[in-house]
């Protein structure tokens, strides 16, 4: 006797596919950039240039990952309703992509993200909906999705393991393959933030998976909880929303994977700004707050390696642009507003670029 199993019709999540697919294979890889340093430290630095992306930020790559992971797991059909709770990056590409499938979309942030990132995520036809404090968005995306028959993408579950991290053109591939042909082809390190910890264990894994001697260190602001957690991982390490969007959470979240990290860096939060300024005077490259948390790690490990006599090369993301802040970040009523003075920590990088030697001032937190 035959039996008639009913299969529910895969024919709109084929097209789906197809459509992320093809905006995929559209686009050209980000640029890696040479940033110019003293030529007799030795060492070479590069700037992975994610602001290039469609959607303008490193988020594009999640969210198009986080999307083929919900098609394939059969978690978005036809009709489904996006939910994300996110600081404002994250919602933005997932905004663009559920715009490209013709599904909606809804972003849980706080009211301080920035208005430009609020902008983006509407301009893509997305919703965003205000909580107050950052605690909130995980319960309160949650039950939009339960009570809208939704899906919540929960990026800081699902980031880790919607990449594949052996390869299939993931951002580490990529970074080694733009690298073949310089005179340090395989870095001593690569410095990333951490916000979901996604990109931090797609790179980590990369490198053990393919047994590369580079090193992975992840820079963290103030009172963020992974830095905590990386140093005991059995921990139930807590901290506070952080000033820098896009990195830094109050709590450990699921895909921050400490031990494929070598090593972490505490950052003052003015140092990220001092540094995301510096950057633009320095390198002619405008990039946003969590760029500069990447920079002020690398600068200190570059100085580490000038004060060995190591020479080799230093690889980091700029994660976005810094036109996305122009009314925070760049904005010195702002900052001050926030208790924020970078103008010594700037200081402290022009030093550290005319001598090579490291000195933050009193106001770095242990790393």
């Amino acid at each position: 006797m035959n039996i008639s199993i009913p299969v529910p019709s895969r024919v709109w999540t084929d097209e789906a596919l197809s459509r992320i697919e093809a905006e995929n294979n559209r686009s050209a890889d980000t640029h890696l950039y040479a940033v110019a340093l003293p030529e007799h430290w030795g060492v070479d630095l590069f700037l992975k240039d994610e602001s290039t992306h469609r959607t303008g930020s490193l988020k594009h790559r999640l969210a198009r990952s986080l999307f083929l992971f919900g098609l394939v797991n059969g978690w978005i059909r036809e009709g489904t309703t996006i939910v994300e709770a996110s600081s404002g990056s994250t919602a933005v590409s997932e905004a663009y992509f559920a715009q490209l499938l013709g599904l909606p979309f809804t972003a849980v942030m706080t009211r301080t993200t920035s208005p430009e990132k609020i902008a983006l995520i509407e301009q893509f036809g997305g919703v965003c909906h205000f909580v107050e404090h950052a605690s909130e968005v995980y319960a309160t995306a949650g039950k939009l999705a339960a009570d809208s028959g939704g899906h919540y993408m929960d990026q800081f579950t699902y980031a880790e393991r919607a990449t594949d991290w052996r390869g299939n053109n993931n951002i580490a591939e990529s970074i080694f393959e733009q690298l073949s042909l310089e005179r340090h082809p395989v870095p001593e390190w690569i410095v990333v933030g951490a916000g979901t910890g996604g990109t931090s264990a797609t790179i980590g894994r990369y490198l053990r998976y393919h047994r590369h001697a580079t090193r992975l260190a992840v820079v963290d602001p103030e009172n963020s909880a992974f830095y905590p957690a990386w140093k005991d991982p059995r921990s139930a390490a807590s901290g506070l929303p952080s000033r820098i969007e896009g990195i830094g959470r109050p709590r450990r979240e699921p895909s921050f994977i400490p031990e494929v990290i070598d090593h972490m860096i505490q950052v003052p939060d003015a140092g990220s700004v001092a540094a995301m300024r510096h950057l633009k005077q320095f390198a002619g490259l405008h990039a946003g707050p969590s760029t500069g948390t990447n920079l002020w790690g690398v600068w200190q490990l570059i100085a580490g390696m000038v004060a060995e006599g190591r020479t080799g090369s230093v690889v980091s993301l700029m994660c976005d642009a810094g036109d996305r802040y122009a009314c925070t970040y760049d904005d010195d009523g702002w900052l001050a507003a926030h208790g924020l003075d970078p103008a010594p920590h700037e200081r402290s990088l022009e030093t550290f670029l005319s001598t090579g030697q490291w000195n933050p001032g009193p106001q770095q937190p242990t790393g």
